[in-house]
């Protein structure tokens, strides 16, 4: 679409304050340049992904130490793992981490909104050593004020603050760009109802110049995502710069069109669509109640 047609996609109610109408061609236009090389760029090298599927909490550490292992031979770089339950745990876990992926390699933690803010910022403080590039989801998804309170205590440490998978409006991410709460700016393809909602919210981010790193880690979420990430860096941000895409390596079979990563990348998929389509029979087998994974589960409750 060029960039009159994008527009009209877009609902710019509310949020006007911080992007018009006029702002949205204008970087929709600056988008147009380089945009051949960036889409040449795309199909030979993918867009950088992260993987999460090492470092899950209650993961043993034999478990870890070969899941971290393999990933860095299959040229993984960027990783992230889940913290927030124990903080001598988290200590030990994220040095076994750093120990086997080396000082080099980018490391990501997420807190899946565990703890109060002073609680994150204490918390953080004593992580920070192992050298973080974002904390995830640090304390309640709502508060946007709590949020840049911590993201202002945690610059000095040189770890950004992430969120955004919860968020389900423009406005809310209008909030958190606008209270300086997040370095790291996290879309998720059905959180946010609609690719014309995630256009106004990739928009802002290039505004405010807060790269992008989309949420991924669910049922065919990195099928979906790959699309509006791809994009936004054709047309949009233009920049890769400190800006990577979420993948876990679950439940992909169940997809028509799985995801393609190659050399921890996402490769642009070249089939028409929004990659969601589900194949009959997985959707057959898991239909309740009469699906035969439902009949299991049943069966075994009733036992």
């Amino acid at each position: 679409m060029d960039p009159r047609m994008l527009l009209s996609c877009i609902d710019f109610r509310y949020i006007t304050d911080v992007l018009t109408e006029e702002e949205a061609y204008e970087i929709l236009q600056k988008g147009q340049v380089g945009k051949k090389e960036r889409e040449g760029q795309m199909l030979t090298h993918g867009y950088p992904a992260y993987t999460t599927s090492c470092a899950w909490l209650g993961y043993s550490d034999d478990t870890l130490k070969q899941l971290c292992t393999q990933a860095l031979k299959d040229g993984w770089t960027r990783f992230k793992v889940k913290v927030g339950a124990d903080l001598q745990d988290d200590i030990r876990r994220c040095r076994l981490i750093r120990n086997i992926i080396g000082p080099e390699k980018i490391l990501m933690m997420d807190a899946n909104q565990r703890w109060d803010v002073p609680e994150a910022v204490e918390w953080m403080s004593s992580l920070a050593e192992f050298k973080p590039l974002w904390i995830e989801e640090p304390t309640s998804p709502d508060d946007i004020l709590g949020h840049a309170t911590i993201s202002k205590a945690l610059v000095p440490l040189g770890i950004g603050v992430a969120t955004g998978e919860q968020c389900h409006n423009r406005v809310i991410f209008k909030q958190l760009l606008q209270a300086q709460a997040l370095q790291f700016l996290q879309i998720d393809s059905c959180r946010l109802g609609s690719v014309n909602e995630n256009l106004s919210v990739l928009l802002m981010a290039k505004k405010f110049e807060i790269p992008v790193c989309p949420h991924a880690g669910g049922v065919g979420l990195c099928e979906l995502v790959q699309h509006l990430i791809i994009f936004d860096f054709i047309s949009v941000s233009a920049s890769l710069e400190n800006r990577m895409c979420e993948y876990v390596d679950h439940l992909h079979e169940h997809f028509k069109y799985p995801v393609i990563i190659k050399n921890a990348s996402y490769m642009p998929p070249q089939d028409a669509g929004y990659s969601t389509e589900m194949k009959a029979g997985s959707v057959k087998k898991h239909q309740y109640p009469d699906g035969e994974v439902w009949k299991k589960l049943l069966a075994a409750q009733g036992n």
